[in-house]
């Protein structure tokens, strides 16, 4: 695969143009299966939630199977007990009787169990139609489960087709523009930065967490420890200072209060492009560690590295 496969210029325009657009078509490649990968996040952790609620309903649905069958083996012996003792007329059976003060209180005996029995009636009705509810409630989870079952799928085949083209077409440069693509937007600086904005607590913490990831890979739907995607470092960072983070991106961007950058503090959320598919923590002097792009690892990179969407302080 070529630039001119992706509409770069043709082979007689200036090579040094032809590179840059298709650097710029890398970039861009790379920027939708960011946001390929995020729309896989997201998905993946509703089907893990529905996995789990499924569970529940399941175990709620043989509890209550189990309670129903009870009651129905309880009615079942209360009314055999009946129909024994009520095969005759009281009346007759009271003329009968030998001892009509113990017949006398073997009937009010049986009013007794025949209101307890209707009673109990009621009672597995009602049992009945909530295990109803429960199983159409099961139903309608597991419909939802193989759909966000489908979307995790169909989110993981578009993610690794927009990065085998930009594999391709990244492979396609020559070595030295490989090579400049990579440092393009790098900082320079793989040691933890010196000096800088005060920081303390559980922000303190997500710094040094996210600073002990430098240099292990991108690994796109991964949040560590051996590799990950940028809100998967965010979510693992945080993870280690106690705090839960939601997985993906967008939802980090409103996971706090935001601030203007010009506040930006070390341990703060930084979200990027329109719609919040990146992120990145800013660690003070002006540098963010995130998780940028396949091929590439967890690094420092200038704050202003992309359209900045929001500064969130956890």
């Amino acid at each position: 695969m070529t630039a001119a496969a992706f509409g770069a210029t043709p082979s007689s325009a200036d090579p040094g143009t032809e590179r840059r657009t298709a650097r710029a078509e890398v970039d861009r490649l790379y920027a939708q299966a960011e946001q390929a990968t995020e729309g896989f996040n997201k998905a993946d952790e509703r089907a893990g939630v529905l996995r789990e609620q499924v569970s529940q309903v399941q175990d709620g649905v043989a509890r209550g199977q189990e309670r129903i069958n009870r009651m129905r083996g309880a009615l079942g012996a209360v009314a055999g007990a009946q129909y024994r003792s009520g095969g005759m007329d009281p009346a007759l059976a009271l003329l009968l009787s030998e001892d009509p003060d113990t017949y006398l209180d073997k009937a009010a005996a049986l009013d007794r169990i025949s209101e307890r029995q209707a009673t109990a009636l009621t009672e597995l009705r009602r049992a009945q139609r909530d295990l109803a509810q429960q199983r159409a409630e099961a139903g309608r989870l597991l419909a939802e489960l193989e759909r966000s079952r489908a979307a995790v799928a169909l989110h993981k085949r578009t993610v690794e087709r927009k990065l085998a083209a930009a594999r391709a077409l990244l492979n396609s440069l020559p070595a030295e523009e490989r090579d400049a693509f990579g440092r393009a937007s790098r900082s320079g600086r793989d040691d933890p930065l010196p000096g800088g904005e005060a920081v303390s607590g559980r922000a303190a913490a997500a710094v040094a967490a996210a600073r002990s990831a430098l240099g292990k890979p991108y690994v796109w739907g991964a949040n560590g420890p051996s590799g990950f995607d940028c809100s998967g470092l965010m979510q693992w960072s945080y993870a280690q200072a106690g705090v839960g983070l939601p997985r993906t991106s967008q939802a980090q961007r409103h996971a706090g209060r935001h601030v203007p950058l010009s506040e930006a503090r070390p341990g703060d959320l930084v979200t990027y492009r329109d719609d919040a598919s990146h992120v990145g923590m800013y660690v003070g002097d002006g540098q963010v560690v995130h998780a940028p792009y396949p091929g590439a690892s967890v690094r420092y990179d200038p704050v202003g590295m992309m359209p900045v969407n929001a500064v969130t302080r956890v």
